[in-house]
C-alpha cells in the first residue's frame, strides 16, 4: 500500500498538536467521535506546507476546502477584545474537558439576563453547528476521505478542514463517475493529406503568432486510447506516477462526488452538504487553486501560465489556450470559452460587411435623390405642427439632417445585409456543432451521457415534510397521545419512518400548483411593468416635446428632436439597467418556490424565466420604436390622445428608423460598458475590498499576515463562483442586438466583436484571479443556450423582414418607382407620401399660438400618409396607395422569411454535424478498442493453458471462467466489495 494511502496518523508531542476529545450530549441524542485539531506547522518547517497545498506532512495533497465559523468566548464587553486573541487550542480544549468531566465550568462574568439569554441560544445553536460537521466528518472519514483541521490561522473566526483523497478512493470513485483516463495504447491520428495537407500548412505557419505558448495548443500527431477507468483493468493504463494520473481538476471532483453522497441523519431530516452549507453549519466549501499568477519566487503552475497567456490584455490577438482551460476549469466552462471564442471570431466577417454596407451608404448619400429633394433650397413644403399649441407650422427642408443621416441606415444594401446575416447566424450555428463534435473527440467525451443529477437538497426537505406529515396523518390518536420516555428515539423512528416514505414520496403537480401560479402571476406582473415603464418614458417624451418647443431659445427649440431621443434612450437604458438586477432576482425566486429535483432542472428553469423578463425588458422599448411608434397617430384634425391630453408621437420625416439605431445603439452600447464590463470589474473588487477590511480590522500585523496566508486562506477571500448563466446571458442578449434588428443598425456586430475580444479576456482574469476555483463539470454541450440561440435566429429573420417592409422606406420607394413614378426614377417620391391638410380643419383649441410664425398665413400644411387630399369626395380617406403599398408590405414579409429560411436549411443541410476526419476517428478508436481487448483475452487464454494439464477436459473446464473473467466491467456494485 503506498504511503498516502494511510488514515490520518493521530499526531504526537513532536508536532506540538493539542488532541481534543469532544463528546456529545447524551440527552440529546448524539454520539461523538474524537476532533484533531491540528495547529499549522511554521512557514520554516515546509515550504509546500507554507502555501496550504498539502497536509502537515508535505506529502498528502489537500484537494478540497470545508470553511466553518470560529464562535468567539463570550465575555464581556471590555474582555471581549484581548480574549479574541489569546483563546486557543489549549485553552479551548481545558474548558471542554471539564465540561465533559462533570466538574463546572469557569465562572462567567455576570450581566443582563435578556444578555445571558441569547448568549446561551447562540452557544446552543453553535454546539449543534458543531455536532453536526462532527458526524458528517465522520462519515467522510468512513468513505475513505482523510481530513485535517486548522482553527489557528491568520484568518480570525474561520476554521478550515482540509480534505485529501487517497489513491483507493479516487480509483473507486473514477469507476463509480465512468471517468475516461488515458490508456497505455497510443495510435496515430491520420492527417489531411494532399492539397488539403499543403492548405494546412501554410495556414498553420501564418497564425502561428497568434497561438498561445501552451503545450496543449500544439498539434499532436499521437493520441492516447481512452477508456473508462477500472481497477479490474488497471494494467491498462499507466500508473507509474500515481500522483498525477488524476490531476487537480479530477481530484477535486472525485471529492465533491463524495460530499454530494454523504449525509448527516442523526438529526430530524437527512443534511447534505448543500443543506449544511444553508444552514451555516459550513460557510464554503471549494478546491484550491494550483498556487499563485504572480509575485517573487512563484513556482511554475498552470493557473499562473493561464494568467500570463489567457487572461492578459497584451495577448488579446491570440487565440485562447481552450485545452488548458479545460484542464484547469473543466469541459463545462471550457465549452463555454470555446463557444465565446468562436462567436467571436464568426463575428470578424459579420463586422467586416457591416462596416461596407455603412460606407456604402455614406457614400450616396449625395446621391440619394429623396433626400436631395428635401434638402434643396427651393423646397418650401409647409409641414403641419408636431405637437398641439406649442409647436409651429414648419418647413420640410428643416429634416434635412435627419433625411440624411436615415439614408446611413436606410438603403438597399440593408436589405442584403439582412439576408447576410441570416445566413451568417445559420453558419455560425452549424459551425458550433462542428467544433462542438471536435472537442468532444479531442476531450474524450464522445459516448458521454449525463447521468441523473442527485436530488437537490431543497426537494430532499419538502419530500420529507411531506412524507412525515402523511405519517402524522396516519397515526393512531392512541399513538399520538402517547409521551414517549425517549424524545431522542422518537425523533429518530420518525426520521427513519420518513426516509422509508421519502423513496416512495415525490413532489406532484398538484404539490407544486400553488407555485406555478404563483410564477404566472409573478411573470406577467414582471412583463407589465416593463410595458409601464416604456409607456411612461412614452408620456416623458411627449410632454419634454411640448416644453422645449415653448422655449424662448432658438437653438433649444430646432434640436428639440435629438434632445428627446437621446434623453428618452438614456432613461430606457438605466431603466434596463436596474430591472435586469430585480427580473434577476425575482426568476431565482420563483425557481427556489417551484422546487426542482436536481440541479440541471433548476438551472433551465432559472434560465429561461430570466432570458424571458431580460429579453422583454431590453427589446420592448425597441419594438415599440420600430413597429408602433408613428402608426397609432391618427392625423391632423383627428389626432390620437392618451389621457385625452397627451398627443402621440410621430416618426420625423425621415422615418423612425434613424430613432431605432439611436435606441439600439445606446442600449447595446450601454449594456456592455455598464453591465458587462464595469460591473464585472468593479463589483468583485469591491467585495474583495470590503472582505479584506472586515478582515485586516480584526488582525494584528498585517504585514506579516499577508506573507504567510495559506492558498486555503488565500483563495477564501476570494469571490465564490455562481454559475456561467450570467455569462451565458449577457452573450445571448448581445446576440439578439446584432441578429434581431441588424436591418437598422448594421454596425452592431463591430461593436458586438470589440466588446468580445474585452470581455473574452475580462472573464479569463475573473476565473484565473478573482474567483475561487470551480468545481469542474463534464458536459458534452452548452445545453439550453443551443436551443435558445436557435430560437433567436429564427426570430430575427421574422423581426429583420418587418423592420425592412413597415419601419423603412424600402418597400414604399420600390412601388413608387414601378408604379408611380412617370420616369421610373425616385423624382418625385417625398412629394408622393404626404398628403394635404386643410388647416380650417383643426379642432378647437388644437391650431398653433403662432400660426404667422413663417410669416405668411399658412391654409394647406402637409403630413406624411396616404390620405384623401380635403377638396376630394372622401376627405382624409386612405388613398389606394395606402392599399398598394401595404400589399407590397406584406408579400415582402412572406417571400422575405420563407427565402431566408429556406436558404438556412440548406446551409444546415449541405454542412455536416460531425467531421469527417473526426467521424473517422472515432471509428478508429473502437476498433483499436476492440483489438486491444481480443489481444487481452488472447494472453489470458495461454497464461491459463501454461499453468493448466494438458488434459483436454480440465483444459475445457477452464476455459470459460477464462473467459468470464475476460469481460470487461465499467461499473458494477461488486467492486466495492473488493476494498
Amino acid at each position: 500500500m503506498e504511503k498516502n494511502e494511510r488514515s490520518t496518523p493521530i499526531p504526537g508531542k513532536e508536532k506540538e498538536v493539542d488532541i481534543i476529545n469532544i463528546k456529545g450530549i447524551e440527552d440529546i441524542g448524539y454520539v461523538q467521535p474524537d476532533s484533531i485539531l491540528l495547529n499549522s506547522l511554521a512557514p520554516e518547517e515546509n515550504t509546500q506546507c507554507q502555501h496550504g497545498l498539502y497536509f502537515q506532512d508535505g506529502e498528502r495533497r489537500v484537494d478540497y476546502i470545508l470553511t466553518y465559523h470560529i464562535k468567539k468566548p463570550s465575555s464581556s464587553r471590555s474582555n471581549r477584545q484581548s480574549s479574541r486573541f489569546t483563546d486557543n487550542a489549549f485553552t479551548r480544549s481545558l474548558r471542554r474537558g471539564t465540561a465533559r468531566l462533570g466538574r463546572p465550568p469557569p465562572p462567567q462574568p455576570r450581566g443582563v439576563p435578556e444578555v445571558a439569554s441569547q448568549d446561551h441560544s447562540m452557544d446552543y445553536h453553535e454546539d449543534d453547528k458543531r455536532y453536526r460537521r462532527e458526524e458528517f466528518e465522520g462519515n467522510l472519514r468512513d468513505m475513505g476521505l482523510e481530513l485535517e483541521k486548522d482553527e489557528d490561522t491568520k484568518t480570525p473566526g474561520v476554521g478550515f478542514v482540509k480534505i485529501h483523497a487517497p489513491w483507493h478512493v479516487l480509483c473507486r470513485e473514477a469507476e463509480f463517475m465512468k471517468l475516461k483516463m488515458p490508456t497505455k495504447k497510443v495510435y496515430e491520428v491520420k492527417q489531411c493529406s494532399g492539397v488539403g495537407a499543403k492548405i494546412n500548412t501554410l495556414v498553420n505557419k501564418a497564425t502561428e503568432p497568434l497561438h498561445p505558448n501552451v503545450e496543449e495548443n500544439r498539434a499532436q500527431n499521437v493520441k492516447h486510447l481512452s477508456y473508462a477507468f477500472s481497477r479490474e483493468k488497471q494494467h491498462l493504463f499507466d500508473l507509474s506516477d500515481r500522483d498525477s494520473f488524476f490531476d487537480s481538476k479530477t481530484r477535486a471532483s472525485i471529492v465533491f462526488e463524495v460530499l454530494k453522497r454523504t449525509k448527516c441523519t442523526k438529526a430530524k431530516y437527512s443534511m447534505g452538504i448543500t443543506s449544511l452549507l444553508g444552514s451555516g453549519v459550513y460557510t464554503a466549501a471549494y478546491p484550491l487553486h494550483d498556487g499563485d499568477v504572480d509575485g517573487e519566487n512563484v513556482e511554475p503552475n498552470d493557473r499562473k501560465l493561464l494568467y500570463e497567456e489567457w487572461a492578459s490584455y497584451s495577448v488579446f490577438y491570440k487565440y485562447q489556450p481552450i485545452g488548458l482551460v479545460r484542464k484547469y476549469f473543466g469541459e463545462k466552462i471550457g465549452l463555454y470559452f470555446a463557444w465565446l471564442g468562436l462567436y467571436t471570431q464568426m463575428l470578424i466577417p459579420a463586422s467586416v460587411v457591416g462596416v461596407i454596407v455603412f460606407l456604402y451608404g455614406c457614400a450616396t448619400v449625395d446621391n440619394n435623390i429623396p433626400s436631395m429633394e428635401i434638402c434643396h433650397p427651393r423646397n418650401n413644403i409647409t409641414m403641419c405642427p408636431l405637437c398641439d399649441r406649442a409647436c409651429n407650422y414648419w418647413k420640410l427642408k428643416e429634416a434635412c439632417g435627419t433625411a440624411r443621416a436615415s439614408h446611413l441606415f436606410d438603403n438597399p444594401a440593408t436589405v442584403f445585409f439582412s439576408i447576410f446575416m441570416a445566413l451568417w447566424a445559420a453558419m455560425f450555428m452549424e459551425h458550433w456543432k462542428r467544433r462542438q463534435m471536435r472537442l468532444n473527440y479531442e476531450w474524450d467525451l464522445t459516448g458521454f451521457e449525463e447521468e441523473e443529477d442527485h436530488p437537490r437538497a431543497e426537494y430532499e426537505l419538502c419530500v420529507m415534510q411531506k412524507s412525515l406529515k402523511k405519517e402524522h396523518k396516519t397515526q393512531k390518536p392512541t399513538e399520538i397521545a402517547e409521551e414517549p420516555t425517549n424524545k431522542w428515539k422518537q425523533t429518530v423512528q420518525s426520521a427513519m419512518a420518513g426516509l422509508k416514505l421519502t423513496e416512495k414520496e415525490k413532489l406532484t403537480c398538484r404539490d407544486r400548483l400553488p407555485a406555478y401560479m404563483t410564477n404566472i402571476v409573478m411573470m406577467l406582473l414582471m412583463i407589465g411593468v416593463t410595458f409601464a415603464i416604456v409607456f411612461g418614458v412614452i408620456l416623458y417624451r411627449i410632454s419634454i416635446t411640448a416644453a422645449l418647443h415653448m422655449s424662448n431659445n432658438p437653438t433649444t427649440r430646432s434640436n428639440v428632436r435629438l434632445m428627446v431621443k437621446t434623453t428618452a434612450a438614456i432613461i430606457n437604458l438605466v431603466v434596463i439597467l436596474i430591472l435586469d438586477e430585480v427580473y434577476g432576482a425575482v426568476a431565482r425566486w420563483l425557481t427556489v418556490l417551484e422546487v426542482p429535483k436536481t440541479d440541471k432542472s433548476f438551472e433551465e428553469r432559472l434560465i429561461f424565466k430570466t432570458f424571458i423578463l431580460k429579453f422583454v425588458n431590453a427589446f420592448t422599448p425597441i419594438i415599440y420604436i420600430a413597429f408602433f411608434r408613428g402608426r397609432l397617430v391618427g392625423r391632423p384634425g383627428s389626432y390620437l390622445y392618451v389621457f385625452e391630453s397627451y398627443r402621440m408621437e410621430e416618426c420625423a420625416h425621415g422615418g423612425c428608423l434613424m430613432e431605432l439605431c439611436i435606441q439600439l445603439s445606446i442600449t447595446m452600447l450601454g449594456k456592455q460598458l455598464i453591465q458587462n464590463n464595469l460591473f464585472e470589474i468593479g463589483i468583485p473588487k469591491l467585495k474583495k475590498l470590503i472582505r479584506y477590511i472586515k478582515s485586516k480590522r480584526r488582525s494584528f500585523q498585517e504585514e506579516e499576515r499577508e506573507k504567510k496566508l495559506q492558498r486555503y486562506e488565500t483563495d477564501h477571500f476570494l469571490e465564490p463562483f455562481a454559475g456561467l448563466t450570467p455569462e451565458y446571458m449577457e452573450m445571448i442578449i448581445q446576440f439578439g442586438f446584432v441578429t434581431l434588428f441588424v436591418a437598422s443598425f448594421p454596425l452592431a456586430p463591430l461593436f458586438a466583436l470589440l466588446n468580445n475580444i474585452i470581455e473574452i479576456r475580462l472573464d479569463a482574469k475573473k476565473f484565473v484571479a478573482e474567483l475561487r476555483r470551480p468545481v469542474a463539470a463534464r458536459a458534452k454541450d452548452i445545453g439550453i443556450w443551443y436551443n435558445l440561440l436557435r430560437g433567436v435566429a429564427k426570430v430575427a429573420v421574422i423581426i429583420n423582414a418587418f423592420v425592412i417592409s413597415f419601419t423603412s422606406d424600402f418597400i414604399p420607394r420600390l412601388v413608387y418607382q414601378y408604379m408611380y413614378s412617370p420616369d421610373g426614377s425616385m423624382h418625385g417620391f417625398v412629394n408622393h407620401t404626404m398628403s394635404y391638410f386643410n388647416v380650417s380643419d383643426f379642432q378647437d383649441g388644437k391650431e398653433p399660438m403662432d400660426p404667422h410664425h413663417l410669416g405668411y398665413q399658412v391654409e394647406m400644411c402637409r403630413y406624411k400618409d396616404y390620405r384623401e387630399p380635403p377638396w376630394s369626395n372622401t376627405p382624409y380617406v386612405v388613398s389606394k396607395e395606402f392599399w398598394a403599398v401595404l400589399a407590397a408590405r406584406l408579400a415582402f414579409v412572406i417571400v422575405f422569411q420563407n427565402v431566408v429560411m429556406l436558404m438556412s436549411d440548406i446551409v444546415d443541410w449541405l454542412i455536416p454535424d460531425i467531421p469527417k476526419d473526426i467521424s473517422l476517428q472515432i471509428h478508429k478508436e473502437k476498433i483499436l478498442m476492440v483489438e486491444l481487448f481480443m489481444k487481452e483475452e488472447q494472453g489470458k487464454m495461454q497464461f491459463i493453458d501454461s499453468m493448466t494439464p494438458c488434459d483436454g477436459k480440465e483444459r475445457n473446464n477452464h476455459a470459460p471462467i477464462a473467459r468470464s473473467r475476460s469481460i470487461p466491467h465499467t461499473h458494477s456494485h461488486t467492486h466495492a466489495n473488493n476494498f
